[in-house]
């Protein structure tokens, strides 16, 4: 999936004249900017977003009807007690159209709903296993656990994004997933939109989690793991997730750190996951479930994954040259000694920079399934015309 452009973006206005810049590809460049305005972090005048886009006051204001039309944006009382003509301050409307997020994971299912103002509006995770079952079996359990979310949160879906443990190619489907060995080159996009009715895209659930991150307010420039029975990275450079040529970037998981160690799920032997993985961390410490390994296991088993985390990150920092490290899924659960383990090997290894701030993510395991509702709400907020013309119909 293609990053969205953040709704800070700051843009230069069109102002028509240029080769090919006709008066509807104005206009709509306009709408998004203007809609990038009122989506900051305070509410805002008609006035101001015409000072601060350089669009006429006309021009915003008739802009700025069709946006609230579209349910998009709504508009405050007006502040009382100010000298002349108050302004009405608009922001982004909260009951307006929203963004359905699913996740299919090797062991759980989650899906939520996120509004315009990036608010979680209803959210569920239930346990659900797809090893050893065909993609129907987990694909229904989604489409119940949607429909489930989007009654709760009452709100009308602009659309959907599905994070998947696995490669996603461009055109939204599953190439490859070694943890759910019998979903291979399913179109998951295509098959959970069918269901539900809705545009649904479909993205690396690693690659989601750092966007996530990144909207929350994360660093520009980082590698997130996501940390779970598979383990993945997103990779974000400038602000935006570097997919790499094939979109098959971040697959930090299968990176061997011990070249005679155990098999992988992968064919290989000795990748980060067979040491750092939950299934891993759970063998090792002889606890039976991802509770039971933060309060009973050995101190020794946690800082083991984190060296091993440490290697292969090293690698992608001296790499990439990436100032920061962001560890998710599970491994905020895992706490301070896994984390000091990283940044110690990160400090006797990294060449490429004097220092690396890692640190956990504030999201954890939601981080995926609120990077794929997010997704949906920044593309909206990106390019609102699609909306708009469907609200005029």
């Amino acid at each position: 999936m293609n990053a969205p452009i953040p709704s800070g973006a700051v843009r230069e206005p069109l102002r028509g004249g240029g080769p090919g810049a006709g008066q509807h590809t104005v206009r709509r460049h306009n709408l998004a900017l203007v809609l990038r305005e009122v989506a900051g972090p305070e509410p805002v005048s008609r006035a101001a977003v015409a000072a601060r886009t350089g669009l006429t006051r006309g021009t915003v204001s008739s802009l700025v009807e069709e946006l609230i039309a579209a349910g998009l944006v709504t508009e405050l009382a007006a502040a009382r007690g100010t000298t002349g003509r108050p302004a009405s301050p608009l922001r982004l409307d909260p009951t307006g159209p929203a963004g359905l997020g699913v996740e299919i994971g090797v062991d759980a299912v989650g899906a939520c709903v996120v509004d315009l103002t990036g608010a979680v509006r209803a959210q569920r995770v239930v346990h659900s296993h797809h090893r050893d079952d065909v993609p129907a079996t987990g694909l229904a359990t989604a489409e119940a656990l949607a429909a489930e979310v989007v009654a709760e949160a009452g709100l009308a879906i602009a659309g959907a994004a599905v994070a998947l443990p696995g490669v996603v190619g461009a055109d939204g489907v599953l190439v490859r997933a070694p943890n759910l060995p019998r979903w291979v080159d399913v179109a998951v996009g295509d098959e959970l939109g069918n269901r539900l009715g809705l545009a649904v895209q479909a993205g690396n659930e690693a690659d989601l989690a750092a966007l996530a991150e990144l909207w929350s307010g994360g660093p520009p420039n980082a590698v997130h793991v996501s940390g779970g029975i598979g383990v993945g990275a997103g990779i974000v450079l400038g602000g935006r997730l570097f997919r790499g040529a094939g979109g098959r970037a971040g697959e930090i998981g299968h990176v061997v750190v011990a070249p005679d160690g155990p098999p992988c799920s992968c064919g290989g032997r000795g990748c980060l996951e067979t040491a750092a993985g939950l299934e891993a961390l759970l063998r090792a410490s002889g606890t039976p479930d991802l509770e039971s390994l933060v309060t009973a296991s050995p101190p020794d088993v946690l800082a083991a994954a984190g060296r091993a985390l440490g290697v292969a990150l090293a690698g992608a920092v001296n790499l990439l040259d990436v100032p920061a490290v962001v560890l998710g899924g599970i491994y905020p659960r895992c706490g301070a000694v896994l984390l000091d383990a990283v940044r110690a090997e990160l400090a006797a290894r990294v060449v490429s920079r004097p220092a690396v701030d890692v640190r956990f993510s504030a999201l954890g395991p939601d981080a995926a399934l609120r990077g794929a509702a997010t997704a949906v709400v920044h593309e909206l907020l990106a390019d609102p015309a699609i909306h708009t013309a469907a609200a005029r119909a």
